[in-house]
C-alpha cells in the first residue's frame, strides 16, 4: 500500500500527516469507518492537544509479562499515555468519542504512579526524601570539584604549564589542558591528547571528589531501581490494562491526529459508502502547490480520458485514485465533500511507470502485459492505467487493450485510463459502461486549460505543446507538412464524428427515457379514466334509485284520501328529494400559482405555467395539460417519494465457526476467508476463529490486512494458547 502512496505523489502528505501523530503506527482505523468519522467530527469541535511522542512499547509489555523490571524511562512511556487519556477524560465531549472514553477506566494505582513523575519524566524529589538528599550530595559535589579545579587553574606554580583557564569536559570528566612537564607540579592522570599534543589532565583531587561523586550516583541510581521494581511489580498487576490503553492510545491518536490536521489545513473527509462511484467535487491533490481544483463524476465502469498533452491527463486519474485512497484511510483532503462521493474499494493499484530498466530485463509492453496479468485475479479494486499504449504499435495496442478492459470490468474492477491515441476511444465509445472525459486546450492562448470536457474525445494537440515548450517553429512547420493537412483534416472529422455519435447517443437515452414515463404516465391516465367511468356510472345508478324513491313517495302520497296523510307523504317526498347528493360542494375552489403542487385524478406534479382554464403539470419530468377546475392543490412532501430497493439474504442452513487455512497460498486462503466470513455474516454468527498458523508469517500478514479492511469485523486478536496463539485469531462482528 505503501508504495501506491508514492505512486500516487501522496509521500509528502503522509509524512507530514505522521508528524501529527505520537508515534509510528499504521494508517488504517480499526473499527466501524462510521464511528470513527463520528468521533473526528466529534474531536474536531474541541481544541484538543497533540499529545507528546511515545515509544513503541511491545518489548516493555513483552518484559512485563514475564515478570522483568522496566527502566524508569520506560516506566514513563506508559505514564504519558495515562496521563494524556486523563486528560481527555476532562474535555466535555458529548457523543460517541466519550462514550468509548468512559468505557476506559484507570486503576488507581496506575493515576499514583503518574504522580510520581514531573513533565521532564524524573521521578519527584517530595515522593522520596532520600531522591532530595542524593541530589543535594551531588550539588555539592559537583560545586566541589569545579573549586578545586578552579583552585588549581590559578595556582602560580602551574601558570608556565597552563594553556588556558577553562574548565573542559573529556570522556564526562571535568579536567584541564596543560603542556608537557606539568607533572613536576601536578600529580594527575592523562585521559586525552589534544590536536596541538597538549594534555587534558585529571588532578588527584580531582579524582579522589570524582569517586566520591560516582558513590553518590549509584545510591541514587539504587534508589531508581528499587522504584522501578516496586512500580514493575504493579504494572505486572495491571498488565491487561496496559496492554489495553497502549493499543486505546494508538486509536485515540489516530483520530486526534486526522481531527489537528484537518483543522489546521482547512481540510475535509469524505466517508465511503457502499456504491463503487467516485464523484468528485473540487479537489485539489496534496503534491500540487495552488491547484486548479477537479469535479469529476465516474459512476460507469471505465472512464477513458483523451486529449491535450500535458493537460492534466494524469493528475486527473491520479486525483481520482488519491481521493479514493484517502477516503478509504479516512484521511483529510481539500475537496467539497458535501457534493463529493466515494465509493468503497479493497484494493488500488497504479500501472503509472514505464517497468524497463536494465535490472528487471523486460521492455516496457511486456512489463506492462504482467500488471495486466495479475488484474485478473483482483475483485473490487480501483485501477489507474496511464498511458496505456505504451511500448508498442498503438493499433495493435488499442485492439488488445479494448479486450482486456472489456474482460475486466466483468470482475468488479473500475478503470481510470489515459490515453493520446483516438483509436481505443472509438472502440470503446460505443459500450455502456465507457465514459469519456477530454482535457481541453485553449486555442486562442496556446495552452491547456486543465478542465475537462465530459462525454467527448479530445485532440493531442501534440504540435501546439511542442511549440510551448520551445520546439522551434520551422521543425513543427515541417512535421505537419511531412503529416499531410489531408490527415489532419482526417482526424478532425472522426473526431467530429465520434463526438456527434456520442452527443446522438445520449440524446437517444433520453428520449427513451422520457419514452418510457410517457407510457407510464399513458397506463395511469386509462387506470384513472377506467376507475372515473366505473365511478359516474355508480354515481348515476344511485341518483337514479334517490329520484325513483323521491318520486315513488310522491305518488303514493296522491293516492291516499285523507289530506294530512297525504301531506306528510309529499314533505317526506320533499325531504328525500333535498337530501340527493348532487356532487355540488361549498368549498371555495383552489387558487393556482406556478410553482405550486397540485393533483390530476391519481397524478402529482408541479405547476410549470397557467392559463385561463388550464395548467401545465411537470409529472415525473413528463408535462401534461389539465382543467384548472379537475386540480386539487397538495403540499411538496405529498409528491411521490423515489423508490426504495429491498434486499433479502437467505440464511445458510449450515456453517462453521472455525476456519483451518494451514498449508494454504495466500490468495486461495483469502479466497477462502472471504467467503468464510460472508457465510459467517450471514448466519448470524458473534464470533468465529480463523487458523493460520505461524510459519514463514506471510499468511498471518495477508490474515490481518484482509480482517482490518473486511467491512463487517469489529474486532480481531490473537487466540488463547489453547486455540493456537499467535497462530490463530478470534474475529467478532
Amino acid at each position: 500500500m505503501q508504495d501506491n502512496f508514492t505512486k500516487l505523489d501522496l509521500s509528502e502528505y503522509i509524512v507530514k500527516f505522521k508528524k501529527y501523530l505520537a508515534r509510528e503506527k499504521p494508517l488504517y482505523l480499526e473499527g466501524d469507518l462510521k464511528i470513527n468519522y463520528e468521533k473526528i467530527q466529534e474531536i474536531s469541535k474541541f481544541d484538543v492537544l497533540i499529545s507528546q511522542s511515545v515509544k513503541n512499547l511491545d518489548a516493555s509489555l513483552m518484559k512485563l509479562s514475564k515478570f522483568g523490571i522496566l527502566h524508569i524511562d520506560e516506566i514513563y512511556e506508559f505514564v504519558k499515555i495515562v496521563k494524556y487519556f486523563l486528560y481527555l477524560k476532562k474535555i466535555k465531549f458529548d457523543a460517541k468519542f466519550k462514550a468509548w472514553l468512559e468505557k476506559i477506566e484507570i486503576p488507581q494505582s496506575i493515576v499514583d504512579i503518574t504522580n510520581y513523575f514531573n513533565s521532564s519524566g524524573e521521578l519527584k524529589e517530595d515522593i522520596d526524601e532520600r531522591f532530595l538528599n542524593l541530589k543535594n550530595s551531588l550539588k555539592l559535589k559537583n560545586e566541589q570539584i569545579l573549586v578545586e579545579l578552579k583552585k588549581i587553574i590559578y595556582s602560580k606554580s602551574l601558570q608556565n604549564y597552563m594553556v588556558d583557564s577553562s574548565v573542559h569536559f573529556i570522556q564526562d570528566q571535568e579536567c584541564i589542558l596543560l603542556r608537557g612537564g606539568f607533572n613536576h607540579y601536578l600529580k594527575g592522570t592523562i585521559i586525552s591528547r589534544s590536536a596541538n599534543g597538549f594534555f587534558y589532565v585529571v588532578p588527584n583531587a580531582v579524582s579522589k571528589l570524582k569517586s566520591e561523586q560516582s558513590e553518590i550516583i549509584d545510591k541514587y541510581q539504587e534508589l531508581l531501581y528499587e522504584y522501578a521494581k516496586q512500580i514493575s511489580a504493579t504494572f505486572n498487576k495491571n498488565l491487561l490494562f496496559l496492554k489495553f490503553i497502549n493499543s486505546a492510545f494508538d486509536t485515540a491518536d489516530n483520530l486526534i491526529a486526522r481531527a489537528a490536521m484537518a483543522k489546521e489545513g482547512d481540510l475535509e473527509f469524505v466517508l465511503c459508502d457502499s456504491s463503487s462511484d467516485v464523484v468528485l467535487k473540487d479537489f485539489s491533490h496534496p503534491a500540487l502547490k495552488n491547484p486548479k481544483p477537479v469535479s469529476i463524476s465516474f459512476t460507469k465502469k471505465i472512464l477513458l480520458i483523451t486529449g491535450v498533452n500535458a493537460g492534466g491527463k494524469s493528475m486527473l486519474l491520479k486525483s481520482i485514485l488519491s481521493a479514493s485512497l484517502l477516503a478509504k484511510y479516512l484521511l483529510p483532503m481539500k475537496i467539497n465533500s458535501t457534493h463529493s462521493k466515494i465509493g468503497s474499494f479493497k484494493e488500488f493499484i497504479a500501472i503509472l511507470e514505464d517497468p524497463q530498466n536494465s535490472k528487471n530485463d523486460i521492455s516496457t509492453f511486456a512489463g506492462r502485459m504482467i500488471s495486466f496479468s495479475t488484474l485478473f485475479h483482483k475483485k473490487n479494486a480501483l485501477v489507474g492505467v496511464d498511458e496505456i499504449e505504451l511500448g508498442t504499435d498503438f493499433e495493435e495496442a488499442a485492439s488488445l487493450y479494448s479486450v482486456l478492459l472489456t474482460s475486466l470490468i466483468k470482475n468488479n474492477i473500475k478503470l481510470v485510463v489515459t490515453t493520446h491515441h483516438k483509436r481505443l476511444a472509438l472502440l470503446l465509445s460505443k459500450s455502456d459502461d465507457v465514459e469519456l472525459v477530454a482535457a481541453l486546450f485553449d486555442e486562442e492562448a496556446s495552452r491547456p486549460k486543465y478542465e475537462f470536457l465530459k462525454g467527448t474525445i479530445g485532440k493531442s494537440y501534440a504540435f501546439e505543446t511542442a511549440l510551448r515548450y520551445g520546439i522551434a517553429k520551422t521543425f513543427v512547420t515541417k512535421a505537419k507538412e511531412l503529416y499531410g493537412k489531408d490527415k489532419q483534416n482526417l482526424d478532425q472529422i472522426i473526431q467530429k464524428t465520434l463526438n456527434l455519435e456520442l452527443e446522438l447517443k445520449e440524446k437517444l437515452q433520453s428520449l427513451d427515457q422520457k419514452d418510457k414515463k410517457i407510457d407510464a404516465l399513458k397506463i395511469r391516465l386509462e387506470n384513472d379514466i377506467k376507475e372515473f367511468d366505473e365511478f359516474k356510472k355508480e354515481l348515476i345508478s344511485k341518483l337514479e334509485l334517490e329520484f325513483y324513491n323521491a318520486i315513488n313517495e310522491a305518488r303514493r302520497g296522491i293516492k291516499f284520501e285523507n289530506i294530512k296523510d297525504k301531506q306528510r307523504s309529499i314533505n317526506k317526498a320533499n325531504k328525500l328529494f333535498k337530501n340527493i347528493d348532487l356532487g355540488q360542494s361549498d368549498l371555495v375552489p383552489d387558487k393556482f400559482e406556478v410553482g405550486n403542487f397540485a393533483k390530476f385524478n391519481n397524478l402529482k406534479g408541479e405547476i410549470v405555467s397557467i392559463n385561463k382554464n388550464s395548467a401545465t403539470l411537470l409529472c415525473d419530468g413528463i408535462k401534461l395539460k389539465a382543467p384548472l377546475s379537475s386540480l386539487k392543490k397538495i403540499s411538496k412532501n405529498d409528491m411521490p417519494k423515489k423508490n426504495q430497493v429491498s434486499i433479502s439474504v437467505t440464511k445458510p442452513s449450515s456453517a462453521d465457526i472455525i476456519l483451518d487455512l494451514h498449508g494454504l497460498r495466500v490468495e486461495e486462503a483469502l479466497e477462502r476467508l472471504d467467503k468464510f466470513l460472508n457465510t459467517s455474516l450471514i448466519a448470524g454468527f458473534d464470533e468465529v476463529i480463523i487458523k493460520h498458523g505461524i510459519g514463514t508469517g506471510k499468511l498471518a500478514r495477508a490474515v490481518k490486512e484482509f480482517l482490518s479492511d473486511y467491512k463487517g469485523v469489529k474486532e480481531f486478536y490473537d487466540a488463547p494458547p489453547s486455540e493456537g496463539g499467535f497462530g490463530a485469531k478470534i474475529v467478532k462482528f
